[in-house]
């Protein structure tokens, strides 16, 4: 079979073992609380919960995805977004614990984060602005910030401040390399992650809403 644009075989086989992996991840039992095996939000000491802030984005795969996602937006003045996403971020998570997220809209919300995996990319292809990107982030802070709602004022500084290190730190690792992946890339190259982002947003939304 013959692909109408040429991407090398290599390429391709570095995508093997990351998409097994993300298999594996998308059909375990979905993180929805906190990782390494603690307890509910009012167990949490102020230090579980800073280890959960830091392993939230980290082992969702679709947070993950999103995150790495934007290394490939090719964002101009990439240094820039990194307060302002984290600031949406932030504030989403910070507005969830005002407004609880219903039990059953869960499974939307989840599939909508799933979705943002769709919305990068669109906006690799240019179909979108990178603008979306605001928004987006700030949907992702809203569900990990349901995770720590009920917490006491301790564990849920510990928490957001694990999140800000988690995120700030993948933020400058992949707005670091933005403009670098972006120019090594061809545009053939860059359609095809646009396409496997889309896709796995959709999957990864079709796994929420159909369990």
């Amino acid at each position: 079979m013959r692909f109408p644009f040429s991407v090398s075989n290599r390429f391709f086989a570095a995508l093997v073992p990351f998409f097994f992996l993300l298999t594996f991840l998308a059909d375990s039992p979905v993180l929805a609380h906190h990782p390494f095996g603690m307890g509910d939000s009012s167990d949490l000491s102020v230090w579980q919960a800073l280890v959960s802030g830091i392993g939230h984005p980290l082992l969702g795969p679709d947070h993950l995805l999103f995150m790495l996602g934007i290394g490939l937006v090719g964002i101009k003045r990439t240094k820039r977004w990194i307060l302002p996403l984290l600031g949406v971020g932030l504030a989403g998570s910070a507005l969830v614990q005002l407004q609880p997220l219903p039990d059953f809209l869960a499974s939307w919300a989840e599939a909508f984060v799933s979705l943002s995996l769709a919305i990068e990319g669109l906006i690799v292809l240019d179909l979108l602005s990178s603008k979306w990107l605001l928004p987006m982030f700030a949907l992702h802070g809203y569900l990990l910030g349901s995770t720590i709602v009920g917490a006491e004022p301790s564990p849920l500084i510990g928490y957001f401040f694990g999140l800000l290190l988690a995120q700030g730190s993948l933020l400058l690792l992949v707005t670091a390399a933005s403009r670098k992946v972006t120019n090594t890339l061809t545009i053939n190259s860059r359609n095809v992650f646009a396409g496997i982002w889309i896709g796995v947003g959709f999957a990864f939304s079709w796994i929420a809403l159909i369990p």
